[in-house]
């Protein structure tokens, strides 16, 4: 069962109550955005001053797992728009390579998401690279070819070309990736491996005082570091030099693994779920200065637009990961407490709504209304940022979620106890809904009260006006939740709840709410209130 507010109900004397709402079709999540990438030196561009012009990250995993047709953090390796825009570019490239090669010519591969695919390993961490799980997988041989690559690199190499690999894995796991490479297919016609010790080249272990002298690790303006590109450039410089070879191509997934020259021609093959900048070297071609990611994307919430979107036209994982966290001004996965872009635009809002809430409180009392206001609880008045990214990574868990509402763990959320002052000053009642589940009540509503309460310390959220959800693998939802609002009575989902419940709040219980308050767009549509307020939030999506 839901809150037992019955009781409290029946000293008020309901009012006649209509679905009044703000129209339902402007409640939606932005489709166009900017997002920078990562500076080459890997600092972040500043984040926007609106956390609703920053992508959310449930969307843009959704967006990307369509672009892959992935299922269960696998992808299809048959069948994607991943694979179509590979198989276009791979024609490409065989088009306009002469047949034979003119001699002395060579193309030059990176590996990882070029040669070898990784994108289920990326799922496989949650999108947050760990060198322990990848030096895993490196030694076990599971990354799959990129879909078309063989077959590529084998016709090249039968045409004429040499061919040579360029990683920027580290010396200990060259044996292990020649195995795999060999293994997916990457031989030639009589089945010999086409890469060996001889051509595959591994930088990842590259330092200023371990390198080979042909790697200039200044060429950047700082000896500090062996960057991607001078590791990388230099290396193609080496080719040129001992083979003899010409590069006539060079094919890679970062722009990184392009910069630096010593090639006639490249290739960047789509990645949108991490990205390595570099700074460039001294000297590299002009041309470098077009070896970028876009900057103007356009994204529909639930992933669809991953069905017919260029892989780098989707937001970068990383280059978003980095503006959240910029737009928080997080450290090591905390969000500052006193000064953030989020901070700033909380208190904005927290700043027009005070006023805002005292009128419309202050006249609900004069007509005797009984004027409520609903607040959402996580990201609406209790911060759940720590949890997601310092706990989690951007990867729910909702165990340690439990935990975390247990141990009343969550700040409140900037700005937002003075907007519930204000409200309950003049005269509103104070109305949570959560979607979190009836064992987390009381947890939260002792972690509200830390925040929320009156100067004798008295709470602004009680009980019996404070609404959880039941849990959906062993109670049933309360009689007056009509599962059927959003139109599929499959399934109670958190519109169904939510409106059902505020629908709840003013018929039976005769309270009238002037202002519903939620980071989720989903907590704010199906009516039942005055005016709503959608607060920022690009760390998940729930719709």
């Amino acid at each position: 069962m839901l809150a037992a507010a019955t009781a409290a109900g029946l000293f008020l004397t309901p009012t006649a109550a209509t679905a009044r709402t703000v129209d339902d079709s402007t409640l939606t999540p932005h489709t166009h955005f900017t997002v920078l990438p990562l500076n080459p030196d890997r600092s972040v561009p500043a984040p926007p001053a609106n956390g609703e012009n920053i992508p959310n990250i449930d969307s843009v995993k959704s967006t990307i797992r369509a672009y892959y047709n992935a299922t269960g953090g696998v992808a299809s390796q048959t069948s994607s728009p991943y694979i179509t825009q590979l198989q276009g570019i791979e024609q490409a490239i065989l088009t306009q390579a002469p047949d034979p090669a003119p001699a002395g010519t060579a193309v030059v591969f990176d590996v990882d998401a070029t040669l070898l695919a990784d994108y289920d390993f990326e799922e496989a961490v949650h999108f947050n690279y760990d060198a322990t799980v990848s030096a895993e997988w490196v030694a076990d041989h599971r990354y799959p070819a990129v879909p078309g690559m063989a077959d590529l690199v084998s016709t090249l190499a039968a045409r004429g070309y040499d061919v040579y690999g360029v990683t920027g894995r580290p010396g200990d796991q060259q044996a292990d990736t020649i195995a795999n490479l060999t293994e997916q297919g990457f031989v030639d016609g009589d089945g010999n491996a086409l890469f060996d010790a001889d051509n595959l080249y591994t930088t990842g272990s590259y330092t200023p005082a371990a390198k080979p002298d042909y790697v200039d690790c200044a060429a950047d303006g700082t000896d500090a570091s062996c960057s991607t590109v001078e590791k990388k450039a230099f290396t193609r410089q080496h080719i040129q030099d001992s083979s003899g070879d010409t590069i006539v191509l060079n094919v890679g997934d970062q722009y990184s693994d392009l910069q630096g020259g010593y090639s006639l021609n490249s290739v960047k093959l789509p990645n949108p779920t991490y990205y390595l900048p570099s700074p460039d070297i001294a000297g590299a071609p002009s041309s470098d200065s077009s070896l970028a990611l876009p900057t103007e994307f356009e994204m529909a919430a639930d992933g669809s637009s991953g069905q017919t979107t260029p892989g780098d036209e989707i937001p970068n994982m990383d280059n978003v990961k980095a503006e959240i966290r910029a737009y928080y001004g997080a450290t090591n996965g905390i969000a500052s407490k006193t000064d953030s872009p989020y901070i700033s635009q909380m208190a904005s809002i927290a700043d027009a709504w005070r006023t805002k809430l005292t009128k419309a409180c202050t006249k609900g009392v004069k007509k005797k209304t009984h004027p409520a206001v609903v607040f959402d609880a996580d990201d609406t008045t209790l911060m759940t940022y720590d949890m997601e990214d310092g706990a989690m990574k951007f990867n729910f868990d909702p165990t340690l979620q439990n935990t975390w509402v247990q141990e009343g763990r969550f700040p409140a959320t900037p700005s937002m106890p003075s907007v519930v002052k204000a409200a309950k000053k003049a005269g509103c009642k104070i109305v949570g809904l959560t979607g979190r589940n009836n064992a987390q009540r009381v947890a939260t509503l002792d972690n509200l009260a830390r925040y929320y309460h009156d100067s004798d310390g008295n709470p602004y959220f009680k009980s019996a006006f404070y609404f959880t959800k039941w849990n959906t693998s062993s109670d049933n939802p309360p009689a007056y939740v009509d599962c059927g609002l959003d139109g599929n009575s499959a399934s109670c989902s958190t519109i169904d709840y939510k409106a059902s419940t505020r629908k709840y709040i003013e018929d039976s219980l005769g309270l009238h709410i002037v202002a519903n308050f939620g980071d989720q767009f989903s907590d704010l549509i199906g009516g039942y209130s005055d005016k709503v307020k959608k607060l920022p939030n690009p760390t998940y999506y729930l719709p």
